[in-house]
């Protein structure tokens, strides 16, 4: 049976007649934060897609819609009039943007949680997913109105395997390096 301590990462050995603890603690790992904040936001792409095929969104128009809602964030309202098709520079813009707030959301993760066990850090990521999700759909919009568009239990659940994910590959990348 583990205890909260074990569960923390911490763990007691008797060495002689004393117990001494010891503090199994990844260090923070810059690289692996990066690198999950690029993985993870690449398979939080590949869930949203498939949610929205799974419940028959209209593909790729909500795709293309997505992408142009973070677009405008650097080219400006006017990236967004119908009809959602596909546009080569709205997408470059977007996925720039959309991996760059990825890697920041992963530094922020990962320099929160490096030091949690696994399961406690796969929970600290799908509330810090929820978090990002407030943050995005509710925080960003007094910037970006556009974005209350994309307020949808799909998206929600996005940003939480994004969270999960972010908690899961930094312990990888940070354990196992690059």
């Amino acid at each position: 049976m583990q205890t909260s301590a074990s569960r923390l990462g911490i763990t007691v050995h008797n060495v002689g007649e004393k117990q001494v603890l010891f503090c199994n603690l990844m260090s923070f790992s810059l690289r692996a934060a990066v690198g999950a904040g690029i993985i993870s936001g690449i398979i939080a792409t590949v869930v949203q897609v498939a949610l929205w095929w799974l419940f028959q969104e209209p593909l790729p128009e909500i795709l293309y819609r997505d992408a142009r809602l973070a677009a405008a964030i650097l080219m400006g309202p006017e990236v967004l009039p119908p009809p959602a098709s596909f546009d080569w520079m709205a997408m470059i813009v977007a996925t720039l943007i959309h991996f760059f707030i990825s890697i920041g959301y992963g530094i922020i993760l990962a320099y929160l949680a490096f030091r949690l066990h696994r399961l406690f850090s796969l929970f600290i990521g799908a509330v810090f997913g929820m978090a990002v999700y407030v943050i995005n759909m509710y925080g960003f919009t007094l910037i970006f109105p556009w974005f209350s568009i994309a307020r949808d239990w799909i998206t929600f659940f996005t940003h939480i395997a994004f969270g999960m994910c972010l908690a899961s590959v930094y312990r990888q990348l940070a354990r196992h390096g690059p």
